[in-house]
């Protein structure tokens, strides 16, 4: 599932990012005429599919990133180098992809998500067996085949539940970091993690029962954060 957006150049490209980071920095608390176009020119393609990834819509996602990159050029005095100048913008784009989702709220979007997870029993344990993955994942026509599910699946889901999803198994940012860009609790943002892969895992396996696969076996599965997704969602980077 993952197309990790790296954060931060690595290997050999690094001092060469650092060393363009720091003059856009520079441009852009100088005013320099050509420095927004610099700036998009640097990050815009990252930023859109970012933002993209987060609002599901196309209009919505430019929007986001327009109001984003408006955002680091008027905040640009504030940005202390704590983190990377690319790890700093994308965390507005993102807070930025999120409210507009928030402001773009379809109705059905405002579903909740408890009659589509799986059902449970007093002991926390799944009451139907659940499929295991681990199996199938060096298949690159299966990898392709349950990609393409998950997607649906993301889209699916609210806002609130896709932006953490996005940002946790997609952008592989931490559960404090995410937080701090929602404006969210961590415990918050860890239950909407849980909630959202549960739902996730479901449509798959509604998927795997239709087209008739017997192939999967079953696991009693207990841990509600999905070994076995976290395994699906690496091989589909």
């Amino acid at each position: 599932m993952r197309e990790l957006l790296e954060m931060t150049e690595r290997g050999p490209g690094m001092t060469t990012s650092s060393n363009r980071d720091g003059a856009l920095v520079a441009a852009l608390r100088r005013g320099d005429p050509t420095a927004a176009e610099d700036l998009v020119a640097a990050y815009g393609d990252r930023a859109c599919r970012l933002a993209t990834r987060i609002t599901r819509n196309a209009q919505d996602a430019e929007e986001a990133v327009q109001d984003a990159f408006l955002s680091v050029i008027r905040k640009i005095d504030s940005f202390r180098g704590d983190a990377t100048f690319a790890s700093w913008i994308y965390r507005i784009v993102a807070n930025a992809a999120y409210q507009s989702c928030r402001r773009h709220r379809r109705r059905s979007a405002d579903v909740s998500l408890d009659k589509l997870l799986p059902v449970f029993d007093q002991h926390g344990r799944h009451v139907a067996p659940i499929a295991d993955w681990s199996t199938c994942l060096d298949d690159p026509a299966r990898q392709t085949e349950l990609r393409m599910v998950l997607g649906a699946a993301i889209e699916e889901l609210p806002a609130d539940y896709r932006a953490v999803v996005v940002l946790r198994d997609i952008e592989e940012r931490p559960h404090r970091e995410i937080a701090e860009i929602l404006g969210l609790t961590v415990v918050n943002v860890k239950m909407r993690v849980h909630r959202a892969r549960l739902f996730m895992r479901k449509r798959l396996e509604a998927h795997l029962s239709i087209a008739g696969d017997d192939s999967m076996p079953s696991v009693d599965g207990t841990d509600a954060s999905e070994p076995t997704f976290a395994l699906l969602a690496g091989a589909c980077r």
